[in-house]
């Protein structure tokens, strides 16, 4: 039988699901305490989500926005990690099911972060195109490579045309920066690589179910992304929502119909709680009910950060705090501190979200970025996102290479990760059937 081989301690343990942020921060706060920390998770890599589309679109390598996550903690002498598929949590006794073996635990934290949402449209979720992590972002990459490929080969333009239009679902953060990546590769990628290519029979469509780009950020930002995604020639529909799509034909809410192949789907995400938590403290949203100190109700041990966590008790977000890598890296920080004042007999202090504020790249020389009262827009805005990532990024290797990567593409107008790894449409992995922000996906 196998075992997970986690040494025995007087000291309590930890056990942590989910390397996203809101684990790696959590860990690291608990690196003084007297407690040992066991992190489980799927992959033995911290994803940095916010550059995943820069992989599906060929700007980056797969391995420059991922880290070890036992590079990250070599040298915290409580910590251990172990590669597993959480299958349950038996809250009564205090056992976590995994793929390697029960473990017990003093201290349950549920970290596992948040999965695509079709809002149940499973017509949609089994021909769209989700990106939650580093193997979708591959194989995006193999599959749009492989549209402008066999393209080529086609003479009917109908055919063509469906091969090439690309549509965005969800105008976001992540819906933006995809549109306009890909009308990068449109603009200076396929003159070059596929000269024989009709380039205006090439679409990218951003789809947007509310009245504007970027609905949590301010009326000039969005009209300001909504400029430059016009100037790169990006088609954006608003007030419109998705109505069907068999794979070949979208239909949205106005009656109108776009051929294409190619649905990528960021309109939304769901939280992926833990089989054996309490049903009814469970929202349809996939989020769990926390307190203010991020501890499930009912329970006394039992902690939920990042995307999971339904934390109600702030007014400024009656709906929550949002689903952002900030949300879940204060709350790993704040809970850590939580663990250590408890052990030592001191009150818990409640976590209030600190907004540092919201940014998002529209391409080449083309951001937004709010920060408090401060709105940039432009050149400034894009120096400044790129900043802010690259700071964020774990590594000083990834932070070379992605530096490096975004210097010479800067210059040479190129990018030079346009190979093909796995061949076929059939190879892309429906995300609704995968992993989750942390890619720590847990066994059904």
């Amino acid at each position: 039988m196998i075992q997970p081989n986690i040494p025995e301690t007087d000291r309590p343990r930890v056990v942590i699901v989910g390397g996203g942020f809101a684990g790696i921060n959590l860990a690291k706060a608990l690196r003084h305490a007297r407690v040992q920390v066991v992190l489980l998770d799927r992959n033995n890599y911290h994803l940095f989500q916010p550059l995943l589309y820069q992989v599906a679109t060929a700007g980056l390598e797969p391995d420059s926005i991922a880290f070890p996550l036992r590079g990250i903690f070599k040298r915290q002498k409580n910590f251990y990690f172990r590669m597993a598929d959480v299958k349950g949590v038996n809250a009564a006794d205090n056992i976590l099911h995994t793929n390697i073996g029960d473990i017990r635990y003093n201290y349950l934290v549920v970290a596992t972060g948040s999965n695509t949402n079709f809002f149940g449209n499973k017509v949609i979720e089994e021909h769209a195109i989700g990106m939650k992590s580093l193997i979708e972002a591959v194989q995006i990459r193999n599959y749009v490579l492989k549209q402008f490929e066999e393209s080529l080969l086609m003479n009917d333009e109908m055919a063509i045309r469906a091969k090439l239009n690309f549509v965005m679902v969800g105008g976001g953060p992540t819906g933006v920066e995809l549109a306009g990546a890909f009308a990068e590769l449109r603009k200076y990628i396929l003159p070059k690589d596929y000269p024989e290519l009709p380039l205006h029979l090439m679409n990218i469509y951003l789809v947007e179910a509310g009245p504007k780009v970027l609905a949590s950020m301010s009326e000039q930002s969005s009209q300001k992304t909504l400029e430059g995604l016009k100037f790169l020639e990006v088609k954006v529909l608003t007030n419109t929502a998705v109505k069907d799509y068999d794979g070949r034909t979208l239909t949205l809410s106005n009656g109108e119909t776009i051929a294409t192949q190619s649905l990528l789907w960021a309109a939304g995400v769901k939280g992926f709680p833990l089989k054996g938590l309490p049903e009814d403290l469970i929202l349809p949203n996939g989020r769990v009910v926390v307190d203010e100190v991020n501890r499930m109700q009912g329970a006394s041990n039992i902690f939920l950060i990042g995307d999971i966590a339904q934390q109600v008790n702030d007014s400024r977000f009656p709906k929550g705090y949002p689903m952002v890598a900030q949300v879940a890296m204060q709350q790993g920080k704040q809970l850590g501190k939580n663990i250590a004042n408890e052990l030592k007999g001191k009150p818990l202090q409640p976590f209030r979200y600190t907004d540092l504020g919201s940014m998002a790249t529209i391409g080449r020389n083309r951001a937004v970025a709010e920060f408090s009262s401060i709105r940039l827009s432009g050149y400034i805005a894009w120096v400044a996102w790129m900043i802010v990532h690259l700071l964020n990024l774990m590594g000083f290797r990834n932070k070379l290479v992605v530096f490096i990567n975004w210097f010479y593409r800067y210059f040479t107008y190129d990018r030079g990760t346009r190979i093909i790894i796995k061949r076929g449409a059939a190879n892309i992995v429906k995300l609704g059937q995968t992993v989750n922000q942390t890619d720590a996906l847990m066994t059904p």
